[in-house]
Parts: C-alpha cells; sequence; structure tokens
C-alpha cells in the first residue's frame, strides 16, 4: 500500500526523535505514523529482560482504541518478535500487570489503568 501524506509527513520527524502531533481522519495512516518509527527505534535497543521495559508507550483515549492499536502493534510487529500488552480499566489487572512483568516493548494503555500501575508501582516507565 502507499504511504499516506500524515506518514510522508511523520515519519521523518519521528525518526530523528522529536516529538509530533498528527491530526488526520480516520483510517488515514495515523498509527503507522508513529508505529512503524516506533518499531525501528525498538529494534535498536538491547533485548529486554524480565521486569525491563517498556521502551515505547502509546497512550489511548479508549479502550477501543487502545485495542485496535495493540491488533496494528500484533500486525507489524510480529516479524521483529516485539512483544505488546494492552493496559484498560474495566477487566482485571493481574493478567496485565503480569504482561508488565514479564517484559513488554510496547505498552498500549488508557490513562486511568496506566495511572493506578504507576501509582501502585506495578511498572517502571
Amino acid at each position: 500500500r502507499n504511504q499516506l501524506i500524515v506518514q510522508v509527513q511523520g515519519w521523518p520527524v519521528a525518526m530523528s526523535g522529536r516529538d509530533m502531533v498528527g491530526i488526520a481522519e480516520t483510517g488515514s495512516g495515523k498509527t503507522l505514523a508513529f508505529l512503524l518509527p516506533a518499531i525501528v527505534h525498538i529494534n535498536a535497543q538491547p533485548y529486554l529482560q524480565r521486569g525491563d521495559g517498556p521502551i515505547v508507550l502509546i497512550l489511548a483515549p479508549t479502550r477501543e482504541l487502545a485495542v485496535q492499536t495493540q491488533e496494528e502493534c500484533n500486525r507489524f510487529g510480529r516479524s521483529s518478535r516485539i512483544r505488546n500488552t494492552c493496559v484498560y480499566g474495566g477487566t482485571p489487572r493481574g493478567p496485565q500487570a503480569r504482561a508488565l512483568s514479564n517484559g513488554v516493548e510496547i505498552c498500549i494503555a488508557t490513562p486511568g489503568r496506566l495511572i493506578d500501575f504507576l501509582e501502585s508501582g506495578r511498572t517502571n516507565l
């Protein structure tokens, strides 16, 4: 598939390590605009040990968007064996906490559950 405008403009900024804000319509390729540079960054890091990480934190405003983002992480990170987890409220904390403690390169989180884990010491961002 061809690169979309948000990707063409966003990738050079993200790859340079600078912060960026991308505003575009639904289905315009925003997720890959930040996800692919994140994967490149992760691949340049030493392999995570148990209890390390995450290297990348992706904040999503809703559970639905967090789950959609995780699906893309699974799809594009699989060939690099990049592990991820999705943490959000409304579900048991245990499995999410175990995934974080086992070590993941990418954590996709909603703000409420992330704050919960940070305050309880269950992650070391």
